[in-house]
């Protein structure tokens, strides 16, 4: 098991050697335009968010733009952005928070799966699911721990 590393810097620049996974969450309704996503756009140009809407509006038979499904986008020879659909909607009328544990739980598994084969992988991420999605760090932390407990270097930016 490696232990997620913690460290005071921006997502979207990535610290260390190999290839790079930025992961972060998105909604199932194909909004982008608000939070990490604006990072993002701001770092890498609007590839990313155009693959999102892209996927959203078409997606592929063996891939549907459902919660539960990630999308992998290269920006950067050693660098990619993760798009994890694992947030139901913008706001939840009762006031639940609308990120889902338990997608966001399927999502981190077929990023794994993603990841597992590659040599000197590691994903990186602001503390997701915490911002707009309303989710709790504890609990995403708990999700996130697989990833290091499949010996997949995790490294969480704080600003």
């Amino acid at each position: 098991m490696i232990p997620i590393r913690y460290i005071q810097g921006d997502a979207t620049r990535p610290q260390g050697e190999g290839i790079k996974v930025i992961a972060h969450i998105c909604n199932d309704v194909g909004l982008w335009g608000a939070g990490f996503v604006l990072a993002i756009t701001a770092e890498f140009g609007n590839e990313p968010e155009r693959q999102y809407r892209k996927w959203q509006k078409n997606p592929p038979a063996n891939r549907p733009f459902a919660l539960g499904q990630i999308q992998i986008v290269p920006v950067r020879h050693d660098v990619y952005i993760c798009n994890m659909i694992a947030q139901h909607g913008i706001k939840d009328v009762s006031g639940r928070p609308p990120i889902s544990y338990e997608w966001l739980c399927v999502c981190l598994e077929r990023l794994a799966a993603f990841v597992f084969p590659l040599d000197g992988v590691s994903v990186h991420m602001p503390r997701i699911g915490c911002g707009l999605a309303g989710g709790k760090w504890e609990h995403v932390e708990a999700v996130v721990s697989d990833l290091s407990e499949n010996d997949i270097p995790v490294t969480v930016y704080d600003l």
